[in-house]
């Protein structure tokens, strides 16, 4: 078993922030890397040590394998964690870690590979007995033998890139026509996303649910999984609303697909934390979609309910050590609930909403989690996601859960930016969300009446932008149509007893 001291976090925001925290825990120094557009930011304030990497493109800095390697070496860190996106399933880059003789905080090389083309990993998933959809696959197809291919899978059909993730490369085809467009449109994306044109078909599951499993597995033989969490809630195939448990899961259903992730992760000799997605129908079938080589978005929500911090058990896994509990052991405890706030316009085609974040308060409340990389006078850039926070809450049941969530995000201000608050307002509390029946398209199918009716600043935000304009003021004056119209009023900073403005 190795000790593991130090860390070089190659990543930003609020996934490097979460790593941070996790480093500090276990008494390791956090080593921060940033680009030239972050050099005050939340995740470079709170690591020990802080290492510039380049300028804001992501190209010249978070993905310089070359460069983060090197820095990770000359500040004598022993470990590389990548979080997610940028690098974090990059075998090349994994293997590069390891040849600097640097512990990389993730599964092998060969996993990532087996599992990062979706062409490959459906037929490994086949070998291994896991379900999977029905589809057509071929590096070398031309356009007539993927419309023969669609017939006989049968409309509608779904063209997914064969490399890459996010929901990028995907299309969604109703009628013969419109395929060869698809197809065009499928393999453009993917050439410009992953540098990987190749596209396959599969069967479109209509009512699909999106369920994922997480799994961990350590050196020593042991895999378990840590239940699932339900991303029916998308976007154009990006999650925004994350649960666990799923409300469609039956208790026989929920152990068969557990069951079903660990032989997908036994299947590349998978050591580490990873998450094995799938689609389910309403009624019971499920099929394997693909497999994520790293930690998720949507993390805290297993943590939330299991109890299991997945970050700390990353890095002692990687350590060499053994899985400290069995399946026996892990039970879901209440029900968990996260929502994404991204810097976006709903009403104008979500495009980013690009600014200076003047002002960001979030709850302090038991059973609330707020993760986030953005502090106030931080800019929302073009180089990077916009998202600025994930909410997480937890409560004994799922009605519980979605009343915790509303009051959260009713009581979260953020000034100079637009943001998704109202609209996933207007999900939690849409009758077929809340009944538990939302498929993967509910959001894209029912767009126009999920955004809000007028797009309004929330009570909190008004009165933290009156208090932010009274500050300083000795005296303020209310003018009204009584008789004390025009009368002064002392204001309450000058008070000295114990008055405040709210808890």
């Amino acid at each position: 078993m190795i000790t593991l001291k130090k860390c070089l976090i190659a990543n930003r925001g609020e996934i490097a922030v979460r790593i941070i925290r996790a480093c500090h825990e276990l008494d390791m120094i956090a080593v921060a890397v940033y680009s030239e557009s972050d050099s005050n930011a939340k995740h470079v304030q709170l690591a020990d040590e802080a290492y510039y990497i380049g300028a804001a493109p992501p190209h010249q800095s978070y993905l310089d394998s070359e460069t983060l390697i090197r820095t990770a070496t000359q500040a004598g860190c022993d470990c590389v964690h990548p979080g997610y996106g940028f690098l974090s399933e990059n075998a090349d880059f994994a293997q590069a870690v390891m040849d600097a003789n640097l512990i990389w905080i993730g599964p092998s090389p060969d996993a990532i590979r087996a599992m990062g083309v979706k062409t490959e990993a459906r037929a490994l998933m086949q070998k291994a007995g896991v379900p999977v959809v029905s589809g057509f696959q071929s590096d070398n197809a031309v356009l007539d033998e993927f419309v023969t291919a669609a017939e006989h899978i049968g409309y509608p059909v779904m063209v997914k890139a064969a490399g890459g993730g996010g929901g990028k490369g995907i299309r969604v085809v109703y009628k013969p026509a419109d395929l060869p467009e698809a197809i065009q449109g499928a393999q453009s994306e993917a050439q410009k996303a992953f540098n990987d044109s190749r596209i396959f078909l599969e069967r479109y599951i209509e009512d699909g649910r999106h369920i994922e499993i997480q799994v961990v597995a350590d050196t020593h033989g042991n895999t378990v999984h840590l239940f699932e969490r339900e991303c029916s809630t998308q976007r154009r195939h990006q999650k925004i609303i994350e649960e666990s448990p799923s409300p469609l899961l039956t208790a026989q259903m929920r152990q068969t697909m557990g069951n079903a992730a660990i032989a997908a992760a036994q299947a590349v000799n998978y050591v580490n934390a990873g998450t094995v997605e799938f689609i389910a129908t309403p009624e019971g079938e499920f099929f394997f979609l693909e497999m994520n080589t790293r930690l998720q978005v949507e993390h805290p929500v297993t943590e939330m309910v299991t109890g299991i911090d997945l970050v700390k058990l990353q890095f002692r896994v990687a350590a060499g050590e053994s899985l400290s509990f069995s399946q026996d052991d892990l039970t879901q405890n209440g029900h968990a609930i996260e929502c994404r706030i991204y810097a976006e316009d709903a009403r104008n085609n979500f495009l980013p909403a690009i600014g200076t974040v003047q002002q960001f308060i979030v709850p302090q409340a038991p059973s609330i989690r707020v993760d986030s990389g953005i502090q106030a006078s931080d800019m929302i850039t073009i180089h990077y996601d916009p998202m600025i926070a994930k909410v997480i809450v937890h409560d004994a049941n799922r009605e519980a859960a979605l009343q915790r969530m509303t009051r959260a995000l009713a009581e979260i201000v953020i000034l100079g930016t637009t943001t998704n608050i109202d609209f996933l307002q207007t999900i939690l509390q849409n009758p077929v969300f809340v009944a538990g029946q939302v498929d993967t398209k509910f959001v894209d199918d029912n767009l126009q009446t999920l955004l809000p009716d007028v797009a309004q600043l929330p009570h909190a935000a008004l009165i933290a932008a009156a208090l932010a304009k009274m500050d300083g003021q000795t005296q303020a004056q209310v003018v009204s149509n009584s008789d004390h119209s025009n009368a002064d009023i002392y204001s309450p900073w000058q008070r000295s007893d114990n008055f405040r403005v709210g808890e």
